[in-house]
């Protein structure tokens, strides 16, 4: 028996008769490089609602891959952009200055963590601020190195490639890649020997990072090693924090600079306004975008003053950069988190997602771990009889669930993890109604699987 939706609305024809005829269009018009994970054509959007072309909504899950925590279309940016964009849309920066790029600069000084002088860059997207991140480490202390990880994810760029470890679909036959980048061991907590406690995993893999600089790169020829403190893409993995707070000491004490990658992390996706905050840090450099502007296209990087200054005027920057449309989008998303304590409301919404699914394994052995931070959720799974990641089952409820009426998101290298990325200002009752869409699919497609 179907259960009663007072959300979501999906015709039995999916996709209807406008999406087919977008879909044709799209195959005709768009390169299939460019991948969706959903035959959904948008008309509007709003709050967690999406409702497409052919009158179907749909429950979103899935946030425009991270970028909308304070949901789709809020009043108040909406409103923001509406006023700036009468006003002027855009003078670049480089050639007259506006207001709202020095209050963006002096909120992020205030909000990010560090105890110190801070100056701030405005740039497009979050790829743009890893590229100048790096640039700016290098130019500061005048070495070539940077260290990524495993699994890590750091934009679609030529060198957000090269620091980037997933090879599909991100890297392959697209190389050679830049120079002087180089992969060190992230933890992977499920992974854990048998027999070893989590302190003893955690100084293991710092362990593993101090040889690291002996076999692969010198500290002497580092400039900087770049972390997001909960990897994304790479399955939604929280690592120990005596992991992150091991590395981070150790750059410390070789002169190496920590550029904390919070581009899906920020604006409180993890229960903190910034993920570096659960791990005890302050991050020489960091990076944001998605969630900063409610899915306006701007970034930052934020940092220690003296290096964010080592560059000549007209060696960062661009066009576009701090897009006043962008900026005012961003003053009013951070008040609406701050006002409408958002970062609580994460906390619960992850408690909520984990509690969830950590009752649905004890009948669905496929479930193996259930992590997060905040609401920076995900399920995994992995064949209980082969061990081997269930990549096709996760493909499976995936496709389930947006016919079903609830668009998610898959991730990590195997393509085997669920991750949550539900907009912060989900009400209770759409949230339950998406999780139990999502339990009804999931036993359907575990039954079959049985068969």
């Amino acid at each position: 028996m179907e259960m009663t939706r007072k959300f979501v609305s999906v015709a039995s024809e999916f996709p209807a008769s406008r999406t087919q005829e977008l879909l044709e269009k799209r195959r005709e018009l768009v390169p299939r490089g460019v991948g969706n994970n959903a035959p959904v054509f948008v008309q509007k959007a709003k709050g967690s609602l999406i409702y497409d072309v052919d009158g179907n909504v749909f429950l979103d899950f899935a946030g425009a891959i991270g970028t909308m925590n304070v949901g789709h279309c809020p009043p108040e940016i909406v409103e923001a952009v509406q006023k700036q964009a009468e006003k002027y849309i855009h003078t670049c920066f480089h050639v007259a200055m506006y207001e709202s790029y020095l209050e963006l600069a002096e909120k992020l000084a205030e909000i990010t963590p560090g105890h110190f002088k801070k100056k701030t860059i405005l740039l497009n997207s979050g790829a743009e601020a890893v590229e100048n991140a790096v640039k700016i480490a290098r130019k500061y202390t005048g070495k070539p190195g940077i260290v990524s990880f495993t699994r890590g994810f750091h934009g679609r760029t030529l060198l957000g490639m090269s620091l980037t470890s997933k090879v599909k679909p991100y890297k392959f036959q697209m190389g050679p890649f830049a120079p002087a980048t180089y992969k060190a061991q992230y933890p992977n907590p499920t992974s854990r020997p048998e027999g070893m406690s989590e302190k003893e995993y955690a100084l293991y893999c710092v362990k593993q990072f101090e040889d690291f600089l002996y076999t692969e790169a010198s500290p002497e020829e580092l400039a900087a090693v770049i972390m997001e403190p909960v990897q994304g893409e790479g399955g939604f993995i929280v690592p120990p924090k005596e992991f992150v707070k091991g590395v981070y000491d150790i750059c410390k004490q070789n002169n190496i600079l920590f550029i904390a990658d919070e581009i899906q992390t920020g604006f409180g996706r993890t229960g903190e306004m910034f993920a570096s905050t659960h791990f005890g840090i302050e991050p020489d450099l960091i990076t944001m975008s998605k969630s900063i502007a409610a899915g306006l296209p701007i970034s930052a990087v934020t940092g220690r003053a003296e290096i964010m200054d080592a560059p000549s005027p007209g060696e960062i920057g661009g066009t576009y950069g701090g897009s006043p449309l962008g900026c005012v989008a961003a003053m009013a998303v951070i008040d609406k988190i701050e006002r409408e304590g958002l970062l609580e409301k994460s906390r619960r919404i992850g408690q909520t997602i984990m509690d969830f699914f950590r009752d649905l394994q004890k009948t669905v052995p496929l479930i193996a771990d259930v992590r997060g931070l905040g609401a920076m959720c995900a399920v995994e799974f992995i064949d209980s009889e082969n061990k081997e990641p269930a990549k096709a089952f996760v493909a499976a409820v995936q496709k389930g669930c947006y016919e079903a009426g609830v668009i998610l998101l898959s991730a990590g290298v195997h393509g085997n993890v669920i991750r949550f990325l539900t907009p912060l200002v989900i009400t209770d009752d759409e949230l339950a109604e998406g999780l139990d869409i999502i339990k009804e699919v999931l036993l359907q497609q575990y039954a079959q699987l049985r068969k």
